[in-house]
């Protein structure tokens, strides 16, 4: 009790610390100290524990355990109840008095709606850090031959196993005794025991040599056939849209997710062109190297052949009179022809004095008549050199065509105060030349382009000189074509940013194409619309339709980060495109959308030319 009135009085006084005493019964004096706690201030209470002895741990102790009371933290009335409750009915009959005044409110003049503004508290993102769930999928294809040979195996009684072992010495013992006699009937019986018992020791103690079987032509073509199987699987609908089939429905109304997206598509009016991707071919050999030259197998789309160089390929193309030879111009000078039906090719003695630039076969014309007609292998390269190529002997051997030397421009003055350009060739000084195309109808003319920005329009004929030169580019000019279905007009493009729409009877160009700051690597006209063609630019691809769009292109796909896109061609039958990039990816992409306008193709490039001609 003393404690406690001390602890009560500590609470009433101001004072930290204090002395009292009394005197005892003996006279002496004690003292003792007392603390005094300050208001709001905690006090340690040290607990004293007491010491077990062995007497408290026998002793048995009665523990209760009893069920508190139930604390309700949150209490929300249900809005719903039963039907089978007494009030079931007046609770009905006051919902469906209250659904009449909702809907008779809009109407009502004593009911105002208001707005009301509460107060959103600021939320607060907090992190975590989990372990990544891992997924696994395992698969299996079980047909209906596995299903009914499993079922046939379970009902089979289990057979005993013989003892090969025994069965091969019993037989060399009976082997033995038939030497023994020495007949004709027993030596040939004796020849077929040993042979059974060949057959025997190879099937039980050799074993299988897998590398013979997995080297054997019959494996490699089941495992090919195997492959096409699982690729048009996974890729039905891919190379469906590739060589455009209609897709099958699926049977019981199963619709796969690429066919809900292309019906939802169709249905949809107006659609802006745009490019899908549908595949991307990689090979681990060329990975990390920049796709310099691409080109199409003329009866053959499909080639599945690995060839190893001697050096870097810049240049190939196939033939179309014999689609197995392969035309392969290298950064060496080399040129080879390969033949993918056989292991061989043709050596190259002569060749060119720096990169192959670019090589294309060509048919040439045998008499005056024009009526026979022989292809041959045409190249260009960083020597200044147009080279005619033919096999000679089971190697190959050339003629130049024309060298391009370098020409410099000088004005001089003429009368009337008018100024004369003139070009005259600087002897013993070629430039390089970069690509060169031939006239799609007419076989003995071509084009080729410069690394001084020069197009120059020659005959195979003449070897000379130049019928005409087309001066427009700055810089190198990287890529030059012909229109496939107008013949006259061609493209060109340069690492000047431009690109220029051409006629060959006039001199300056029709149109000029500027859309990205960038150096354009390659151009291609469409196979099949007059007014399209494709450019690739370092960092972009671009599809243009002269029928809609004059200034801008009608599709551009940006390339990967870190990626730049090389070369790009179209396919001959599809509304499909193929681009090369810097890191050894080839992508095929389906032009989906890009509708021809109301006006003519061909009347849309003939405006072109009536309006260049006029000015």
């Amino acid at each position: 009790m003393v404690g406690e009135e001390l602890e009560q009085q500590t609470r009433q006084t101001s004072f930290k610390d204090c002395r009292s005493g009394y005197a005892d019964n003996t006279g002496a004096c004690q003292y003792y100290r007392r603390h005094v706690v300050m208001p709001y201030e905690k006090q340690k209470i040290n607990i004293v524990k007491k010491q077990v002895t062995e007497d408290m741990l026998k002793e048995y102790v009665e523990i209760f355990i009893t069920e508190t009371d139930t604390i309700l933290l949150l209490d929300m009335y249900p809005t719903f109840v039963s039907v089978e409750v007494d009030n079931a009915e007046s609770l009905i009959e006051r919902n469906h008095w209250y659904t009449g005044i909702c809907k008779t409110r809009t109407k009502n003049a004593k009911y105002v709606d208001r707005s009301m503004q509460t107060l959103n508290f600021a939320t607060k993102s907090k992190q975590l850090q989990s372990y990544n769930t891992v997924m696994v999928e395992a698969a299996t294809t079980v047909s209906y031959c596995d299903i009914h040979h499993s079922s046939e195996e379970d009902g089979k009684t289990n057979r005993p196993e013989i003892d090969y072992a025994e069965a091969i010495l019993d037989a060399n013992k009976s082997a033995e005794r038939s030497l023994s006699v020495g007949s004709t009937s027993t030596y040939v019986s004796t020849s077929n025991s040993q042979k059974e018992v060949d057959v025997f020791k190879n099937w039980i103690n050799n074993e299988l040599d897998l590398n013979f079987i997995l080297l054997s032509e019959k494996f490699q073509h089941s495992l090919l056939v195997m492959e096409r199987n699982v690729l048009w699987n996974i890729f039905q609908y891919q190379l469906a849209a590739y060589r455009q089939f209609s897709l099958l429905k699926e049977p019981d109304g199963f619709k796969h997710p690429q066919q809900v997206e292309q019906e939802h598509g169709d249905k949809e009016v107006c659609q802006s062109p745009a490019l899908e991707c549908l595949w991307i071919f990689s090979c681990e050999l060329c990975r990390g190297y920049c796709i310099s030259s691409m080109g199409w197998n003329k009866k053959n789309p499909w080639p599945e052949h690995i060839i190893q160089c001697e050096s870097a390929v810049t240049s190939l193309d196939f033939s179309a009179t014999c689609p197995s030879q392969l035309a392969v111009g290298m950064y060496d000078g080399s040129i080879a022809i390969y033949d993918l039906q056989s292991p061989n090719n043709n050596d190259c003695p002569n060749k060119h004095f720096g990169p192959v630039w670019q090589l294309r076969w060509n048919k040439q014309e045998l008499n005056l008549i024009g009526e026979e007609k022989e292809e041959t292998l045409f190249s260009v390269g960083a020597d200044g050199r147009i080279t005619k190529w033919f096999v000679l002997n089971g190697g190959l051997d050339c003629i130049d065509l024309m060298k391009l030397d370098k020409i410099s421009n000088t004005k001089r003055k003429s009368g009337g105060n008018k100024t004369k350009e003139t070009r005259k060739k600087i002897l013993s000084a070629v430039t390089p030349g970069l690509c060169f195309d031939f006239h799609p109808t007419d076989y003995s003319n071509y084009l080729t382009g410069t690394w001084e920005g020069l197009i120059h329009r020659c005959s195979c004929s003449n070897s000379q000189q130049s019928l005409e030169t087309y001066q427009k580019h700055f810089s190198a000019v990287n890529c030059v074509v012909w229109c496939p279905l107008h013949p006259g007009m061609f493209l060109s493009c340069g690492a000047d940013w431009t690109i220029h729409l051409w006629h060959q009877d006039r001199l300056n160009p029709i149109i000029c194409f500027t859309s990205a700051h960038r150096a354009v690597c390659d151009i291609k006209w469409s196979p099949q619309k007059a007014t399209v063609f494709g450019v690739a630019y370092e960092g972009q691809l671009e599809i243009w339709d002269l029928s809609s769009n004059l200034l801008d292109p009608v599709i551009i796909e940006p390339a990967a980060p870190g990626v730049k896109m090389t070369s790009l061609m179209f396919a001959s039958e599809t509304d499909c495109i193929v681009v090369g990039d810097s890191d050894g990816h080839v992508t095929v992409y389906q032009i989906k959308n890009l509708g021809v306008g109301k006006r003519s193709q061909m009347d849309v490039l003939d405006n072109l030319l009536r309006s260049a001609f006029s000015t």
